[in-house]
């Protein structure tokens, strides 16, 4: 049985376009196979914990056998993360654009699961990506146009994505994104509904 890590990380609970998108590549998945299960992270509900401390990154360089009591609690989320991410088979990752980039609870998810030799790993060759295997959906929203025209430069949200689930080893990624939804005249749900209709899905 495959599993579908379902991420979202929009404050704006049901009112997040990102949020709609990553329900309906969902949807379409389970369409398909109505067997899939899905785990479910709410990023903005029960956010990562920021790294903010040395005694937090401590533990990352630290063996395992060699944790206190303290080190395992504060690395508790990482290694229930990094499970997650291991077991899942699809994950579908749904976020707007926050002044360019990701929103700040996602890029801590993401730090909380770059675990040296555990999801990553320096080799002579240079870094290899130990996260294979998986298929990655990323479910895009934001206010103006960024993938095309004068904006593009600002777009600091698929190329950060693309690389950091490259360098983690995840590389098939296909992108579901709406854009424009700060301009007059924006019709969300047929927006979404072309976006979700324009994709191929694959599981």
């Amino acid at each position: 049985m495959q599993n579908i890590l379902f991420i979202q990380s929009s404050p704006r609970g049901s009112a997040s376009i990102s949020s709609k998108i990553g329900r309906g590549i969902v949807d379409q998945l389970i369409k398909q196979d109505p067997k899939l299960t899905v785990i479910h992270r709410d990023l903005a509900n029960t956010p990562a914990p920021h790294l903010l401390q040395p005694e937090q990154i401590a533990p990352f360089f630290t063996p395992a056998e060699n944790h206190s009591a303290t080190d395992k609690e504060l690395i508790r989320y990482s290694n229930e993360a990094i499970q997650e991410l291991m077991k899942a088979d699809i994950i579908v990752i749904a976020t707007g654009m926050y002044s360019f980039t990701v929103s700040s609870v996602l890029k801590s998810w993401f730090d909380q699961v770059s675990r040296a030799k555990i999801t990553f790993q320096y080799t002579p060759q240079g870094p290899e990506g130990l996260v294979k295997g998986k298929k990655v959906y990323l479910a895009l929203a934001s206010g103006g146009v960024y993938s095309e025209g004068p904006a593009k430069p600002m777009d600091f949200v698929l190329p950060y994505l693309i690389s950091v689930l490259g360098f983690l080893g995840m590389t098939d990624v296909t992108v579901v994104r709406v854009e424009g939804a700060g301009i007059a005249g924006f019709q969300e749900d047929t927006a979404i509904k072309n976006a979700l209709n324009s994709t191929d899905f694959k599981i």
